[in-house]
């Protein structure tokens, strides 16, 4: 028996590069960012679900980043800089 109802968007995950975080910061949370003070990036609220690493962050400043998927290599470039990587379900 066939069921292409339950296939549908079975493969659907939009990806972000580590390069492109920044850019989903609001800008008065990058004024108000310190060391003490790290902005918090959901990217699945900007419709991303899959962190890669190509690139690096362009500021060496702490975030925290909440993300469904995440590869090896964007988990060690986040953690280098110093933030913090939070998977969801």
């Amino acid at each position: 028996m066939r069921k292409p109802k339950e296939l549908r968007n079975k493969f659907y995950c939009p990806i972000v590069n580590v390069d492109k975080l920044w850019s989903l910061v609001p800008q008065e949370a990058k004024d108000k960012a310190t060391k003490d003070n790290v902005p918090l990036i959901d990217v699945t609220q900007h419709g991303y679900f899959k962190i890669l690493g190509k690139g690096k962050l362009p500021v060496n400043q702490p975030v925290v980043v909440k993300a469904k998927l995440i590869s090896k290599v964007a988990e060690k470039k986040i953690k280098e800089a110093g933030g913090a990587v939070v998977l969801t379900a």
